[in-house]
């Protein structure tokens, strides 16, 4: 039996939309992921710790009301000062206000150290597809 890999999930800042974080929960549970739910209102500071607590091998940072660049900014820096240097981290929804250029969103949030950003209504096949090949399973 092939141990289960931990993924952390949680909806950023003061944001409170968690449904679609826990219809994608849902689905990695249903794809053999051991899934940490922390809810809504999780800080950079929470899911640091809620990773280290479990071992997790990737962050998935949800985010609807618009304020995910402010929300996210710094956070692989704080991943790693923690020691945090190899975490995978995805994030997804309506990361910005107003409405933006899919590409310039995406950008942004490569260039301050996810590996992955994804647009509302991405589905959660998408998800798990890009997280068996980046964690190679």
């Amino acid at each position: 039996m092939r141990e289960q890999i931990s993924i952390v999930t949680g909806v950023l800042g003061a944001d409170v939309h968690i449904i679609g974080n826990s219809i994608l929960a849902y689905a990695l549970r249903e794809a053999g992921f051991n899934v940490v739910t922390l809810g809504i209102f999780v800080s950079q500071a929470d899911f640091i710790h809620a990773v280290q607590e479990t071992a997790a091998r990737a962050i998935l940072v949800s985010s609807l009301y618009g304020h995910g660049e402010i929300d996210c900014r710094g956070f692989r820096d704080k991943c790693r000062e923690a020691g945090l240097h190899d975490i995978l981290m995805y994030c997804g929804g309506n990361l910005m206000v107003g409405r933006q250029d899919w590409e310039l969103v995406e950008r942004t949030f490569l260039n301050m150290g996810f590996d992955r950003a994804y647009p509302p209504g991405t589905m959660p096949d998408q998800v798990i597809r890009d997280l068996r090949a980046d964690l190679r399973i």
